[in-house]
């Protein structure tokens, strides 16, 4: 029982991590992108990562966790540098398409190894819902990115 709640923690603990870079990617990409459809759908996006978030650290509290402060990760700060620099280069909307297509497929290579793992079935569930999303959110991003170059 506590080597499940260890690794579920540890598990969350990482999915928040990555959902913080994929909220301020998000965030970011969204203000420096030119086609206001796309902007309006990737801040919403972001809105939608911090919900996630907020999700998941429902779920560690509710398992006896109350010290959830995650920062990010180095990886996903370096991504979004190069992204902001990629911007101030001149960098178009399918520049700032592929590099939000790459922080993509990090968070959906972050839920398929969580899923992999024995979790509660609950929070099993939590992530497979969460994981659909995402998957829905990098096929559009994808195709954006496609229909761009």
């Amino acid at each position: 029982m506590e080597d499940t709640l260890k690794k579920t923690e540890a598990t969350l603990r990482g999915l928040i991590e990555t959902l913080i870079d994929s909220q301020k990617g998000f965030q970011d990409i969204g203000d420096h992108l030119k086609d206001e459809t796309l902007k309006r759908y990737f801040l919403a996006e972001s809105l939608k990562r911090a919900s996630f978030r907020g999700d998941l650290e429902d779920t560690l509290h509710k398992e006896g966790v109350h010290d959830v402060k995650e920062s990010g990760t180095v990886a996903g700060t370096l991504h979004r540098t190069w992204g902001d620099l990629k911007q101030k280069l001149g960098g178009t909307d399918h520049t700032l398409l592929e590099s939000a297509e790459s922080g993509e497929d990090v968070i959906k290579k972050a839920y398929a190894e969580a899923l992999k793992l024995e979790l509660p079935l609950p929070v099993h569930q939590l992530l497979s819902t969460q994981a659909a999303h995402i998957q829905t959110s990098h096929d559009y991003v994808k195709a954006a990115r496609d229909s761009r170059a």
